[in-house]
């Protein structure tokens, strides 16, 4: 008799849970020789391919998972594809490294429906480079507390359609959109970000504001539509301001304190809706 795998709806019932992890976490701390080493033991097989079908099968777990975490892969070293002037890094290199690190996300997801060789496989170029599970989140600085607290803020904006306190804030950020600077905003968030790049936290700034975008296009509970204003101009800038504020937190033990104050503001904006009672 076969046994089937037990079906994983969430991430939280996962049985690998610890290693799925522990690979998303690594992913945006990846050092340029760390890249180098996953690019020179990875090397494509038949084995491997098989391993990879199999653990990528549309009935795998979490596929969509799997899919989801292999796009933001993508966003967060686009930079070091495209040969950005601040990458030192062969883009060739960066490409081949991120196949191993497909594969170790691929196989970690699939691993209760992998037999030992396919897992490992599969792990093997990621956990020679990483022998060690990590079992901490992203590092986003010392400001880390604020940076999660307006993450998960961001979401409440899509009850703006049914909640007047929402909309409240909704309309407080686009004020502040409407009335500021663009110049000089534009200058204090290059500012920012160059401290991102000079610090290796380059990457976790690409995954902060793919964070903030997913909490912020969030479907109403109430309606389950999209609270759009009138102006969708509007959204994308107030989302924008929200990104930019969260970025600025994550750097904020680099910059000079009235930049950091001027790219902070909204936070103003954001605190009654955090008070405000519910999830």
């Amino acid at each position: 008799m076969i046994l089937r795998a037990r079906r994983i709806d969430r991430l939280e019932e996962h049985p690998n849970l610890r290693g799925i992890l522990g690979i998303l976490a690594q992913l945006v701390h990846t050092t340029d020789s760390e890249l180098v080493s996953l690019a020179a033991m990875w090397r494509n097989s038949g084995q491997l391919a098989s391993a990879r079908d199999k653990a990528l099968a549309p009935d795998s777990p979490l596929i969509v998972e799997v899919l989801a975490a292999f796009d933001a892969l993508s966003a967060i070293y686009a930079d070091d594809l495209a040969g950005a002037e601040f990458v030192t890094l062969d883009p060739a290199i960066t490409s081949t490294a991120l196949r191993a690190m497909r594969d170790a996300l691929a196989g970690a997801y699939a691993k209760p429906i992998l037999n030992r060789s396919e897992y490992t496989a599969l792990l093997r170029p990621w956990r020679t480079v990483y022998p060690r599970v990590r079992s901490h989140e992203p590092d986003l600085g010392p400001a880390a507390a604020d940076v999660k607290r307006v993450l998960a803020t961001l979401p409440r904006l899509a009850r703006r359609c049914h909640d007047p306190a929402s909309l409240e804030v909704f309309d407080g950020l686009l004020t502040t959109v409407l009335t500021r600077d663009d110049d000089a905003h534009q200058v204090a968030m290059e500012r920012a970000f160059d401290s991102a790049v000079l610090t290796g936290r380059r990457r976790v700034w690409t995954l902060v504001r793919r964070s903030a975008a997913e909490g912020f296009w969030r479907l109403c509970p109430a309606c389950r539509r999209l609270a759009t204003a009138p102006d969708s101009l509007s959204d994308e800038r107030v989302m924008e301001l929200c990104a930019d504020l969260a970025c600025a937190l994550l750097v904020e033990d680099l910059l000079d304190p009235q930049v950091f104050a001027q790219l902070t503001t909204p936070l103003r904006a954001l605190i009654p809706l955090q008070s405000a009672s519910g999830g």
